[in-house]
């Protein structure tokens, strides 16, 4: 099997083997447990969940309309209204799938039209891990998904790994990853097909930047954080790299989350000489795509004291009906590219 260095060894590795634990923040984060869920903005549930049903096993766990206080909480006009699909994969509490159709709500876009990783803005890619990964792939063209390059397979050390990003309806993206050998960690929980997410992807302008609104402001810890990568010889890479700019472009990576685990994480990655455009204004309900990332707080009102101590300004609470949750108290923030990530309380 060919040994080449896609995606970079920034990724392969950090997919692969153990923690990278650098730049660790000295703040408590502001959660200690991973995102309870995902929002996805999609214009048909049904044809949406297939793929997580069909081939994944995923069970709905709530299904109807959205309440006139989330309505209000995504800052849509009353005449709007929307309905909800809650998917979680089996055995999970979190990690669950929230997909919204939203109605009467205007005129929607897509957030990131096209799948290039080089444009910024909004988040890029859900991530989950595969068993079977190429079954999958045949399975969801057949479904009507696609993919912008073939299945990659990566030999790194001792592992190996298969390596896909699935475009579906409305351009949502699902970055499969199939690890072949070693086995997964014993941390990760078990799953058939397709796990329930545990990362998610950002395309920056700043890694800095990034760095500063989840270490210096949210207190995330630090999983990894690679020096700028150039590929030392062509190779298909799932970001779509042009094949002969894969030895000539720049990019580096970050990943944080709250506390370690194998679950919660976000990721960004930071084009250094390719530039595209930048959609951070598309972020927003009723637009089409990756919407928001929810965490679950102990106190909110303590979490806002945290937030403006360390500079953050003036932030509205929302008290909203969510189900399954039932009455939650919940905050919106956005990273320096657009990207929604929510913070809410259980009453």
């Amino acid at each position: 099997m060919k040994n080449f260095p896609l995606l970079s060894l920034i990724l392969i590795f950090i997919f692969l083997s153990g923690y990278f634990n650098a730049h660790a923040s000295s703040l408590d984060p502001i959660t200690e447990k991973p995102w309870q869920e995902v929002v996805i903005s999609v214009t048909d549930l049904d044809r949406t969940a297939e793929f997580f049903k069909k081939i994944g096993g995923f069970k709905e766990i709530f299904r109807g309309q959205s309440s006139n206080s989330s309505i209000e909480h995504y800052g849509l006009s009353a005449q709007a209204s929307a309905e909800e699909l809650l998917l979680a994969a089996k055995g999970s509490d979190v990690g669950f799938i929230r997909l919204i159709r939203f109605d009467n709500s205007g005129y929607k876009e897509p957030m990131r039209p096209g799948s290039r990783a080089w444009d910024t803005g909004c988040y890029f890619s859900l991530m989950v891990r595969m068993k079977g990964l190429r079954n999958i792939y045949d399975e969801a063209i057949e479904m009507g998904w696609w993919t912008e390059t073939p299945v990659a397979q990566i030999s790194f050390g001792e592992s190996t790994l298969d390596v896909v990003i699935f475009k579906g309806p409305d351009g949502v993206q699902i970055q499969g990853y199939d690890r072949l050998k070693p086995p997964l960690p014993k941390a990760f929980p078990e799953f058939d097909r397709i796990s329930q997410p545990f990362n998610i992807m950002q395309m920056i302008r700043s890694r800095e930047n990034s760095r500063q609104f989840f270490v210096d402001l949210l207190g995330f810890d630090t999983f990894f954080y690679g020096v700028p990568f150039t590929a030392k010889e062509e190779a298909v890479t799932p970001l779509g790299i042009p094949l002969n700019f894969t030895t000539k472009t720049k990019y580096r990576t970050a990943i944080y989350y709250p506390v370690a685990g194998e679950l919660g994480r976000v990721e960004m990655i930071e084009f250094m000489d390719i530039r595209g455009l930048d959609h951070s204004d598309k972020c927003l309900a009723p637009n089409l795509g990756l919407l928001s990332i929810k965490y679950p707080v102990e106190d909110i009102q303590q979490t806002l004291e945290v937030l403006k101590e360390r500079g953050q300004g003036s932030i509205d609470i929302n008290r909203v009906k969510l189900q399954p949750y039932g009455d939650i108290s919940i905050f919106s923030l956005s990273s320096p590219d657009g990207a929604i990530i929510e913070f809410y309380e259980q009453n």
